[in-house]
């Protein structure tokens, strides 16, 4: 079992908080696989257990952390849209809450990771690609380095095809529901259109 950076969950006191505990060790593990703190994970874990709305004392009460590593922890998941600050307060507190929906949580989290990714690259791709564009019709620009220019320019054009068809793949998981769930409870991606043309193969 992977330790936390900071905090420290209270110890299982029975069976049920034991299985709870491995669950949770797992969540946080795989979060911290792709770049999310492993005690935040945890504490996305303790709110999916919770299954309901609570406020940062109790979340330092669950996880030992200092109040200013707890604040930081729940702004980095509300970052990551696995947790929503409610609206109402409870006794002047802010509530937070979990997605429990695990394929809710998958697609706000990876389409919040994607959206980063895209949103840094195309930064870059936007001002390389003129650039380069720009010597190599630039008469002063020596063949060996039009050449080289060349290279890059066809790898960051191949780069910006790329980052086209992951923003359309981000949009979809952000406007669509991306999987369906069968009646045994495994789910399946539902390609684009599947389900227009089964309706007009019924007609």
């Amino acid at each position: 079992m992977k330790h936390p950076t900071s905090g420290k969950m209270n110890a299982p006191l029975n069976f049920r908080e034991e299985m709870r505990a491995r669950v949770i060790d797992a969540i946080a593990q795989t979060m911290d696989l792709y770049g999310v703190n492993y005690s935040y994970g945890q504490l996305y874990g303790i709110m999916f257990f919770e299954d309901r709305p609570m406020t940062l004392e109790e979340m330092q009460q669950k996880m030992n952390m200092s109040k200013s590593n707890m604040s930081y922890a729940v702004r980095s998941l509300i970052g990551s849209r696995m947790v929503t600050k409610l609206e109402e307060k409870d006794a002047r507190k802010d509530l937070y809450l979990a997605e429990v929906d695990f394929f809710k949580a998958f697609q706000a989290f990876f389409a919040t990771k994607l959206q980063r990714e895209i949103d840094v690259m195309c930064s870059a791709l936007d001002v390389a690609i003129p650039m380069l564009s720009e010597m190599i019709l630039d008469k002063d620009t020596s063949e060996e380095e039009r050449r080289l220019c060349l290279e890059d320019l066809h790898k960051l054009k191949h780069a910006a095809s790329y980052y086209e068809w992951l923003q359309q793949f981000v949009h979809r998981m952000e406007e669509h529901d991306f999987f369906e769930v069968s009646e045994g409870g495994a789910s399946k991606e539902v390609p684009s259109g599947e389900g227009d043309s089964k309706q007009g193969a019924s007609r």
